[in-house]
């Protein structure tokens, strides 16, 4: 089994327009958001074996608050240029390319990209707001087959949820 989370990051700042778009950080609510989702995580029992984060500053810092939950060391977090700005086939193609002795990974990245292939792996997810997280189980030993099968689980969950 396989366990994949894709991580849209939390809500940014765009108060600084001098700031280049990939140096932008979270906002107030994008930090508590974050630290929330953590926690939800945390309480159904989430324990990513990998997380992987796109490079711009929001997603790394999303990253890094959900990991502080979750009992994931952020030094141990890997940072993938090619989650920046990428296509849902970017996405999915560092998703094949992991080592199969991983069970469970969190990708932190960037919508539309990752909205739409949350759409693709499974029609229960429409759309990705900030901070949400689509959650999906493979019944696979390989990543490899990830987009080749159906998922037997997919959910989205979101930070403001009760």
């Amino acid at each position: 089994m396989k366990s994949l989370c894709l991580v849209r990051h939390a809500k940014s700042s765009r108060d600084d327009p001098t700031l280049a778009d990939r140096d932008r950080p979270l906002d107030d609510r994008g930090r508590r958001d974050a630290r929330r989702m953590g926690e939800r995580l945390d309480k159904r029992g989430t324990k990513p074996d990998l997380m992987i984060s796109s490079p711009a500053r929001r997603a790394l810092d999303t990253a890094e608050l959900i990991a502080g939950k979750l009992d994931y060391r952020a030094g141990n977090i890997m940072v993938d240029e090619s989650l920046y700005a990428a296509t849902p086939d970017q996405v999915l193609a560092v998703i094949r390319a992991l080592d199969d002795k991983v069970k469970c990974v969190m990708l932190v990245g960037h919508n539309p990209a990752f909205a739409e292939l949350a759409g693709r792996l499974s029609d229960a997810i429409a759309g990705m707001p900030t901070c949400a997280v689509a959650e999906f189980a493979f019944d696979t030993r390989k990543w490899s087959d990830v987009g080749a099968l159906a998922p037997t689980k997919a959910t989205l969950r979101l930070p403001r949820e009760p």
